[in-house]
């Protein structure tokens, strides 16, 4: 596996996509799986995309960010991890029939090299010595 620098693009243009890809694949499995709820998701599928969009707005790769399943810091709960992984198994599949543009752009992103992690400052690295 490749590994790139990490670089920040300021128009978030990936982060974007990817928002759109997790919005879509919870929308089509909580219509798939027929969920109540009077909104377009029920609560449980509402609160694991409200989990997802806090979670990828606080990427440390920011814009560079790989996907979910080559990133090397994993920053979903193990439960979430679990219903997201869930999620994404069942619209998967689907979203290359629904979807097409959009389920091969995930693919695509998938083949992307992953990034390094940021280094630390000499600030941070400073306090982590002290103990703080």
């Amino acid at each position: 596996m490749q590994i790139i620098e990490f670089t920040t693009d300021k128009r978030f243009v990936r982060r974007a996509r990817a928002l759109k890809t997790i919005e879509t694949m919870v929308r089509m499995y909580c219509r798939g799986h027929r969920h109540e709820g009077c909104a377009p998701l029920c609560s449980d599928c509402g609160a694991l995309f409200e989990y997802a969009t806090r979670r990828l707005e606080r990427c440390v790769f920011g814009d560079a960010k790989p996907t979910c399943k080559n990133c090397v810091v994993h920053c979903y709960r193990a439960d979430m991890r679990e219903k997201m992984r869930v999620v994404m198994r069942w619209a998967g599949p689907r979203m290359m029939l629904r979807h097409p543009i959009m389920g091969i752009a995930h693919l695509m992103e998938e083949s992307r090299p992953v990034p390094r992690l940021p280094a630390k400052s000499a600030k941070s690295r400073s306090a982590t010595k002290d103990g703080r």
